[in-house]
């Protein structure tokens, strides 16, 4: 009996070892392709969701509370009726606030060169050595980006080995000819993107995301007063990095996705505080700088 009971113990033990680290909702549409079946759109949505859910992309444990929630909205824009789909994708991450039923939104990011081709009936596999398909390298990238960015959230500079694992997909699919993966297709793509992530120039704002998600929302239950000092401490750190390099996609991007969340929490500053975080945001981020203005008020 007590074999028996250790057999299933170990069995459990291995199944929840094993636990996928994505919990991605995908929806795929095509409102503008008239002669899109909506079998196939299904069928694409399915494929989709069970690569990104399905594949195990660390070694590490992961029960099924923390795995990472993320959205993927895929847009076809143009099919050819065989298996060649033009598209744009959307791609929404966050993770949970401890000690609180609210998740915060990490990246919110808008592919435009989310192309790719399928046939019913093909495997899409995963391969960190070779080129098979425009969509397992696009689908396998934001994988990595998406745990990566996670990982900095919970740990100084912790993404790193995941963004190092997204730029070899790039470097892979550079060859296929596909638009996103090099930097001359643009200046908002998954080339920079994935540069910015990796280049040490930006470290102080993947510093920041682990300081303002360890150090500022996950202690705003317990300590409010301190939480938000974090705040404007990271924020004014931030501050130094280089305006030129504010402009680029990663702090671009992941500015945008905060602002609303940056003046909630500095609403309950004072306003000495309030008018300090302002200054320093609206240099920061003059992109936003209108949703910045609620802190002069």
């Amino acid at each position: 009996m007590k074999q028996f009971l250790l057999f299933g113990l170990l069995c459990l033990l291995s199944t929840i070892g094993y636990t996928q680290e994505l919990n991605v909702r995908v929806q795929v549409m095509a409102p503008t392709v008239p002669n899109m079946d909506k079998k196939n759109v299904e069928l694409i949505q399915t494929i989709i969701r069970n690569f990104l859910n399905n594949n195990k992309w660390t070694n590490e444990t992961y029960l099924p509370q923390e795995r990472i929630d993320a959205n993927l909205v895929v847009t076809i824009t143009d099919w050819d009726g065989s298996s060649a789909y033009k598209a744009e994708a959307q791609i929404q991450t966050s993770r949970p606030v401890f000690g609180t039923s609210y998740t915060s939104t990490i990246l919110n990011l808008s592919d435009k060169d989310f192309d790719f081709s399928y046939n019913e009936g093909q495997p899409v596999d995963i391969s960190q050595q070779n080129y098979i398909s425009n969509l397992s390298s696009l689908l396998s990238y934001y994988a990595y980006t998406i745990i990566g960015l996670d990982k900095d959230s919970f740990s100084n500079l912790g993404g790193t080995p995941y963004f190092v694992k997204a730029q070899n997909i790039l470097n892979i699919a550079q060859a296929s000819g596909n638009s996103g993966w090099k930097a001359f297709d643009g200046l908002r793509n998954r080339y920079w993107l994935n540069e910015n992530l990796l280049n040490k120039s930006f470290q102080d704002l993947r510093i920041f995301i682990y300081n303002y998600h360890a150090h500022t929302l996950d202690h705003m239950q317990d300590n409010p007063a301190i939480a938000l000092q974090s705040l404007l401490n990271s924020i004014t750190q931030l501050k130094q990095m280089d305006k030129q390099k504010l402009g680029s996609i990663f702090p671009n991007v992941f500015l945008a996705t905060k602002a609303d969340e940056f003046v909630s929490l500095l609403s309950a500053s004072s306003p000495q505080d309030k008018n300090k975080a302002y200054l320093m945001l609206s240099q920061i981020d003059p992109a936003n700088v209108n949703k910045y203005d609620k802190l002069k008020k």
